[in-house]
């Protein structure tokens, strides 16, 4: 298996490296973005329009971006290794910044933090606190960086002596809420956002308890080593964030604004 992983992630870094640059996104004439189907608030379907906290600052970039801009709307569990073999030149997405996935992408400036917490079902009181989540049955969705951060839930599971019990993984964030709803699932762990924007839509369903990791934070994504293209994309966060507007879509979307975001983050 070791081996198996490890010609993969060569695979990708290789591929990666064969990405568009900007150079060529010029010469062929758009840019190909990839947004992700179903995570609110931050991008999902609306009548059949893609809306959220980051199709609102697509619409912004394409005032500015010297060529077209040919939007994707896919699953996630397509979104990041599309990026990382070339499919697609960037996800306009809330990727949570993380050492397994820097290995073959490269992430813009953070825009936003997504601290992960528990949400449980409204008034269950088997599940007070973090020690209460031992043995108990998570969902999380694959390949999200919620999957890679359960060794923190771990860790602070071993100061109680508990354990994490199983782990099921979906393709979508909805999918677990209903199991969680339908009592398949004890608890789910999501970004604070994500939950906030949950509980909004069903106070009487769902809860949100506690952290279970340290601070997370989500950026864009390209194939690592496109650095020019990059540049592009942090030039233009960085003018909204100036300008006010990023913050303004915080609060529109996200429930609040984060205005000491660092420029750069590493896991």
């Amino acid at each position: 298996m070791a081996v198996v992983a490890g010609v993969l992630a060569f695979s990708a870094l290789t591929h990666g490296a064969g990405a568009a640059t900007l150079e060529e996104i010029k010469k062929r004439g758009y840019l190909i973005v990839a947004t992700e189907d179903d995570y609110k608030p931050f991008e999902f379907m609306e009548d059949g329009k893609p809306v959220g906290f980051d199709n609102e600052l697509l619409a912004e970039l394409r005032k500015t971006f010297p060529v077209e801009i040919r939007q994707e709307v896919i699953p996630w569990t397509g979104l990041l290794a599309g990026v990382a073999t070339g499919k697609y030149d960037v996800a306009i997405t809330a990727a949570m910044i993380t050492k397994e996935r820097v290995k073959t992408l490269d992430f813009s400036v953070p825009i936003a933090d997504s601290t992960h917490y528990y949400a449980k079902r409204k008034g269950d009181d088997s599940i007070k606190g973090i020690k209460d989540l031992a043995g108990k049955t998570v969902g999380v969705q694959a390949g999200s960086a919620q999957l890679e951060k359960l060794p923190e839930l771990q860790a602070m599971l071993d100061k109680t002596g508990g354990k994490l019990g199983e782990v099921k993984q979906y393709t979508s964030y909805p999918e677990a809420y209903q199991d969680l709803a339908l009592k398949r699932l004890d608890f789910v762990i999501n970004t604070i956002i994500n939950l906030k924007s949950l509980v909004k839509d069903k106070p009487d369903v769902f809860e949100i308890g506690e952290p279970v990791s340290g601070q997370t934070v989500p950026a864009w994504a390209v194939a690592k080593g496109n650095t020019e293209l990059l540049a592009v994309l942090n030039e233009f966060l960085l003018a909204q964030k100036k300008s006010g507007k990023l913050g303004e879509l915080q609060a529109k979307w996200l429930g609040q604004a984060f205005p000491d975001l660092p420029d750069s983050y590493t896991p």
